[in-house]
């Protein structure tokens, strides 16, 4: 049966450079992406240390744009004039999350809080050594893309990183895993979470004032799409999806009412009142786990049938045509898918004479 998420703030949402209030003292906006997948969901946080003394904490900040700069500007000027910037949160390094933190803590000479994994990992990927794509296109190489095109395109991509992150803050608040932080007196709690980035920061809110728990989070619980699980050049051995997995696993300590504020899509859960069957929190790690079940099976007959590269499982589990963007970040997805079985003993891999990996049954 698919997840339906119950939306209990309706399907309205923000226009870009205009807020929607979501919970007393949270504020929701959102910035556009030039990608398929168009669009961030940000929050903002009321922080105001004392009585008339106003001001306010951002999770997440948009791609360094043009566009998300004019955006962020008429919000400046307009309904958050008065009221200062008093911290940047990152839930991780990616750089729709990322991209416009150094000019927001510039501007308002604010710190930013990220785990020390994003902060290091999106230092490199910006720096003066950040890595070109030749390593990636030998990666997927290794995996089995043998179409020079796809190779030729993602080598071309070197810098995109760095072009919509063009530089992170050179210092920051490290934030750790259970160990709270007080915006506007209030303890919101960092969820660590891999498989997506190196160490993404979900935040926890529990009920109060008249409102629902409050999960701000990220990329690692969405409601529509599944969250992006790859393995890359830098950790070519990794076991993503079984991190994502354990990762989520996590989530499902929170109460079953909360409220879920992702990054992409509209804010979902099965708070009080929801109507029976409505899907909320547990219901996703539910329908996430059933997903990535359903095609770690798929994967596996088709190894079982004879050996598979990465490259070749790409029909398989991706039923839709594919853009260079898109056939990136779906080959780090199928050899993740790939990688949780090998890790898990159910299947082997082997190099044939050109170094590529296959993997068969075990």
């Amino acid at each position: 049966m698919p997840f339906l998420p119950h939306h209990p703030l309706g399907e309205a949402r923000p226009a870009p450079g205009s807020l929607q209030p979501v919970a007393p003292g949270l504020q929701w906006l959102r910035m556009p992406l030039p990608f398929a997948l168009d669009h961030i969901n940000l929050w903002l946080i009321d922080d105001s240390p004392a009585p008339g003394a106003s001001g306010w904490t951002l999770v997440d900040t948009g791609i360094d744009s043009a566009e998300t700069r004019a955006h962020w500007q008429a919000l400046l000027d307009g309904p958050l004039a008065g009221r200062p910037l008093r911290r940047v949160i990152a839930t991780h390094m990616h750089p729709d999350h990322l991209g416009l933190a150094h000019w927001l803590c510039a501007q308002h000479g604010v710190p930013l809080a990220i785990s020390a994994g994003d902060w290091l990992s999106a230092q490199r990927a910006c720096g003066a050594a950040a890595p070109d794509n030749r390593a990636l296109a030998a990666h997927y190489a290794r995996h089995g893309v043998t179409d020079e095109a796809v190779l030729d395109g993602i080598r071309a991509r070197s810098g995109l990183y760095a072009r919509l992150v063009p530089a992170v803050p050179a210092s920051y608040q490290r934030l750790l895993d259970g160990r709270p932080l007080t915006i506007g007196g209030r303890a919101w709690t960092p969820i660590a979470g891999y498989g997506h980035a190196p160490e993404h920061m979900a935040l926890f809110r529990p009920a109060q004032d008249g409102s629902p728990p409050l999960l701000i989070g990220g990329d690692m619980m969405l409601p529509r799409i599944s969250t992006n699980v790859g393995v890359s050049e830098t950790e070519p051995e990794a076991d993503a999806l079984g991190l994502f997995l354990d990762s989520i696993e996590r989530f499902r300590a929170l109460p079953a009412d909360t409220l879920v504020l992702p990054s992409h899509g509209l804010p979902f859960g099965r708070v009080a009142g929801a109507p029976a069957g409505a899907g909320g929190l547990h219901e996703r790690i539910d329908a996430l786990q059933a997903h990535h079940a359903e095609r770690l099976a798929e994967v596996e007959a088709a190894c079982r049938s004879a050996p598979r590269t990465a490259y070749q499982l790409l029909p398989l589990l991706f039923r839709r045509p594919l853009d260079l963007h898109q056939t990136s970040f779906a080959m780090g997805e199928s050899i993740a898918h790939l990688h949780r079985l090998w890790h898990a003993g159910r299947l082997q891999r082997e190099a044939d004479a050109d170094g590529v990996w296959h993997f068969r049954a075990a």
